[in-house]
């Protein structure tokens, strides 16, 4: 398949990343547009299946190998983590692919925070699945002009069934049946998916998960900032920062959290449920920490200390500043950094 993209008035796109996307979320094609729009995804076999993620307003000219080719005018937008069939035609396939910059194109200014919670454990067979899909939210977000912000939150109650995460928390379970109470839910279970505090999302359910993302990054967010996160040099254990928020609106004060996440962890499970297997985790947390209160009608700014666990690399931490309302309840805001290399 190549083709070309231009814009509502026909003007090529240069540097868009058009991509191929199998049942499974994983990234099968990559291109980038060239100074006339147009890209390359080489041969694509009848049948196989895209995830289309959303597309700014544009016009994609998809030339199949036969040479025809079909124009979509993609003002109307969608999302989607739900399966596309494209039909075929007597001249070939088409198929509608991505036009959205990357994450290190998205600044932090214009991007839409969402937080993903995936409630998981290294004891939990179901679970290994759900690790695979918040890295590719982490790496390769579901659409443009929204920023992913995620953490993989380890429960405890996986641990005396053969194998103890070594991430695991105690913290981290109670915080997920502070949601199971707050959701009106019936039990805590792994995995378990919470976006922006107030929806869980069904990692099976494509048109639900449609719907969730659509819903949190229509809504409005309170802006948060971190400092510039800085590496004690007499103690590398010692990281500092500033946790700014604007004014909350909100008729009620909001929480203000931190969290200390690793941005990769690699685990060998020698028993239990994943024994054998070699595991990955992405935006690991370690420490989650209030420290503080967004009043009504106020802002928020503090200086903020954070104490590592001896032996970390700081260079593999990520920093999670996010507001939200008690219970857990609704996000106001979220931001991420790393610390200054």
């Amino acid at each position: 398949m190549s083709g070309k993209i231009v814009d509502p008035r026909g003007a090529p796109v240069t540097g868009a990343r058009p991509k191929l996307l199998n049942s499974a979320a994983v990234v099968i094609r990559e291109a980038k547009s060239d100074e006339q729009g147009g890209f390359s995804l080489g041969d694509i076999d009848p049948g196989e299946g895209l995830l289309p993620l959303r597309i700014f307003s544009c016009n994609i000219i998809a030339m199949s190998r036969c040479g025809s080719a079909r124009s979509s005018a993609c003002a109307v937008l969608f999302l989607g983590l739900s399966f596309l069939q494209t039909a075929s035609t007597a001249d070939g396939w088409a198929r509608q692919v991505e036009n959205k910059p990357s994450t290190a194109e998205i600044s932090s200014a214009d991007a839409h925070p969402i937080l993903v919670e995936l409630f998981t454990s290294e004891g939990c067979s179901s679970c290994p699945p759900a690790d695979a899909l918040l890295q590719r939210m982490d790496t390769s977000p579901p659409f443009a002009g929204a920023k992913f912000i995620v953490l993989s939150e380890h429960v405890d109650y996986w641990d005396h069934d053969g194998w103890k995460d070594p991430n695991s928390s105690a913290a981290l379970t109670e915080r997920q049946t502070a949601y199971v109470r707050a959701l009106g839910l019936k039990t805590p279970y792994t995995p378990q998916i919470i976006v922006d505090g107030t929806s869980e999302m069904r990692a099976n359910d494509s048109q639900q998960a449609d719907k969730v993302f659509h819903e949190a990054a229509a809504a409005p967010k309170v802006l948060v900032r971190i400092g510039e996160v800085s590496v004690d040099a007499g103690n590398p254990t010692v990281l500092r920062t500033r946790i700014e928020a604007d004014g909350n609106s909100d008729k009620h004060n909001a929480d203000v959290f931190v969290a200390v996440a690793l941005d990769r962890v690699e685990s060998q499970v020698l028993r239990g449920e994943n024994g054998g297997r070699h595991l990955t985790h992405v935006a690991v947390v370690v420490q989650l920490t209030k420290i503080g209160k967004l009043p009504k009608g106020k802002t928020f700014d503090e200086s903020v200390q954070l104490k590592l666990k001896p032996g970390t690399d700081p260079k593999n931490v990520r920093i999670v500043a996010f507001v939200q309302e008690p219970g857990p309840g609704r996000l106001l805001g979220a931001a991420l950094r790393k610390p200054a290399r």
